[in-house]
């Protein structure tokens, strides 16, 4: 729905999408059983500081070790904790905010994220490649010096996580696109329905529709800004932009960017080796990579007008990386 550049795939992302896009899917059977399969483990320790800040309702940025076998180990405890159906349920938002966060640090630093994943075990060693590769997608996308405003976005709570995927798999009884990739869109569009705002583009509600667009028939039914109307419109699009035939030109129609495609179907590849991959990312925050670096920009935030990062920050420390 958007135009950007392209430029040429890196060989990683190449050879991991090839890999995704011709492993069969997983029946339904199967992912179910993945996902009620129980895994018995000790709780997770995440790293803090007394002398951070925190929010409002006093969380705190999370904390990535230096030491890339320490972070490996963490990397590894947090991936389990977030696919462990005895995880308690309280515990999901910060462990989800842990896994993102380590992620969004290793992305931009090359070397580390070399010595971190050669220190993991096989069984996760590809599952950090693909994380690692979807965010450099849209690091690419974002080229250049992050801006110096912050948008006028409301942050709120998306809808229960068991209530957004019984909504992607009606889309996929109805059209035939994946849920996983109607998952990911979601994802990286609006966080899954946290980002509560109109692009510069005029995009809208959870899944980024433009007016225009949503009005084009057979597409938008309902509420553009209601999340099940949304996501049943999203598959009706990639649909009509050729996503049966082939799902990246579905994604090209949905957004004009070889990264966007590429980060996309990187994390619905994660959600189709693994269903339970979904709870991580349903439990992303919202970052923004701007000028001061990656600030996160929690439930409450809320700037009816642009914002510029000093005075927000100045506001709200708890938005500010400790990572470096």
């Amino acid at each position: 729905m958007r135009s950007r550049n392209v430029l040429v795939v890196s060989a990683i992302t190449a050879s991991l999408l090839t890999w995704l896009l011709l492993k069969p899917k997983q029946p339904q059977a199967a992912a179910e059983a993945v996902v009620s399969k129980p895994v018995v483990m000790a709780p997770v320790l995440l790293p803090a500081q007394a002398s951070q800040p925190t929010t409002k309702d006093g969380r705190q940025y999370p904390l990535v070790p230096a030491e890339s076998a320490e972070l490996a180990a963490l990397l590894v405890a947090v991936e389990q904790a977030l696919r462990d159906p005895a995880t308690p349920a309280e515990a999901l938002p910060d462990l989800g905010h842990q896994q993102q966060v380590i992620y969004r640090v290793l992305s931009t630093d090359e070397p580390r994220s070399q010595q971190v994943v050669k220190a993991l075990p096989p069984r996760w060693r590809s599952v950090a490649e693909r994380h690692l590769a979807a965010r450099r997608e849209f690091v690419r996308m974002s080229r250049g010096r992050g801006p110096t405003m912050l948008p006028a976005w409301r942050i709120i709570q998306p809808e229960p996580a068991a209530d957004l995927l019984s909504y992607y798999r009606k889309a996929e009884a109805a059209t035939g696109i994946e849920w996983e990739v109607l998952a990911a869109v979601n994802l990286v569009e609006t966080g899954m329905g946290r980002i509560d705002g109109i692009s510069v583009a005029n995009a809208q509600g959870p899944m980024q529709f433009l007016p225009t667009t949503w009005a084009e028939p057979g597409i938008g039914a309902g509420d553009i800004r209601d999340p099940h109307d949304a996501i049943q419109a999203a598959a009706r699009y990639l649909v009509r932009r050729g996503g049966l035939q082939d799902i990246r030109r579905g994604l090209w129609g949905y957004n004009n960017s070889d990264y966007y495609g590429r980060a996309v179907l990187l994390y619905a590849s994660l959600m189709k080796e693994d269903p339970t991959a979904y709870t991580g990312l349903y439990h992303w925050e919202i970052h923004f990579n701007a000028a001061d670096g990656d600030l996160w920009l929690p439930v409450g935030y809320n700037q009816p007008q642009r914002i510029s990062v000093e005075k927000h920050l100045q506001a709200n420390p708890a938005s500010k990386s400790p990572n470096r």
